[in-house]
């Protein structure tokens, strides 16, 4: 088979693009730091590192998750420890208050006090987060969760606590509704003794005392004073129960915070995993890429200088 000038001269021009574009292609992976920067650079580690970029986005999307569960369940403990407080002082006046010596200008103030731990209490269940949400509220957070009217507190919230899926396989309260809280009593709870219900609503115990405090007892007959004894007696017994029922709560949110940190310690281990998968798939190997660098280079150097000395056969000299 003879060999034409133009042959020759394209098989070198054709040596030397294909040195060249591989020389480009190594100094492209040095400059970007990525071995496969399309799926044509190598199809199975792009194919890969597509799975393992959902799964990096998947794991991001529960970290995120997990930092609105948690600040939800933070404001929910800080409301509920002002509440703890609330609770604890009035059954301090509750105690003082049923002391006999006491005059009824003394239970009068000392009503006029547990109106002002009540209106705190239920200013902190229809508390509202940063976003303008209450928090008590179950899933109608645009609606205050309990209505105070003459015939006294009720819960209108939702029913439902929200729920917050916080890593592939678990999904947690992020949030109590008011009813469970201020409206609930566990299930050890205190009984009355002579048989009838518990009072479940914290609102209706501190309205039963400050309704029983104002009602004068110097000078009243036996049926009054012994009627003030068990309206005390009652509202200890329930605020005693209240406070039980509030400190469970709180509890299961503790918890539930520490489960948070867990699955957040557990998230940055996957994610330190999924890099150092996605950098062994993706990323270029310095010491290698360098070294190829320097071989393309002299290769495309050879090519430069064989083209070079080829121009000057007369071949190419009879061919000008």
């Amino acid at each position: 088979m003879r060999l034409s000038t133009s042959m020759i001269f394209d098989q070198q021009v054709r040596g030397i693009s294909d040195a060249q574009s591989s020389w480009l292609k190594v100094g492209t992976q040095l400059s970007t730091g990525r071995r496969v920067s399309n799926p044509s650079d190598d199809p199975i580690a792009a194919s890969r590192s597509i799975v393992l970029s959902q799964s990096q986005a998947k794991s991001s999307q529960y970290a995120t998750a997990r930092s609105f569960a948690n600040q939800s369940l933070s404001l929910e403990e800080n409301s509920l420890s002002s509440v703890t407080s609330s609770i604890t002082k009035a059954q301090e006046i509750i105690v003082a208050a049923s002391t006999g010596t006491l005059s009824d200008d003394d239970r009068a103030s000392y009503a006029t006090q547990l109106q002002g731990i009540r209106d705190e209490i239920l200013n902190q269940a229809n508390s509202k987060d940063g976003s303008g949400r209450y928090i008590f509220a179950g899933y109608k957070t645009d609606v205050a969760p309990f209505s105070d009217t003459a015939g006294g507190v009720t819960y209108v919230g939702g029913t439902e606590a929200i729920t917050q899926k916080v890593d592939e396989s678990r999904t947690m309260s992020v949030s109590d509704t008011g009813s469970s809280v201020f409206m609930a009593i566990t299930s050890n709870a205190k009984p009355e003794p002579d048989g009838t219900p518990s009072e479940k609503s914290l609102f209706a115990m501190l309205d039963g005392a400050i309704a029983a405090l104002k009602i004068p007892q110097e000078n009243a007959d036996a049926a009054t004073t012994q009627s003030f004894t068990d309206a005390m007696n009652k509202t200890n017994r329930g605020l005693s129960n209240s406070l039980n029922n509030v400190l469970t709560v709180r509890s299961a949110i503790g918890t539930q915070m520490a489960e948070l940190d867990t699955l957040d310690g557990q998230g940055d281990d996957r994610d330190l995993i999924l890099s150092s998968q996605m950098s062994d798939l993706v990323d270029v190997d310095y010491t290698a890429a360098i070294s190829s660098y320097t071989m393309q280079q002299t290769a495309l150097q050879a090519s430069y200088k064989t083209f070079t000395d080829m121009s000057q056969m007369s071949l190419f000299q009879l061919n000008s």
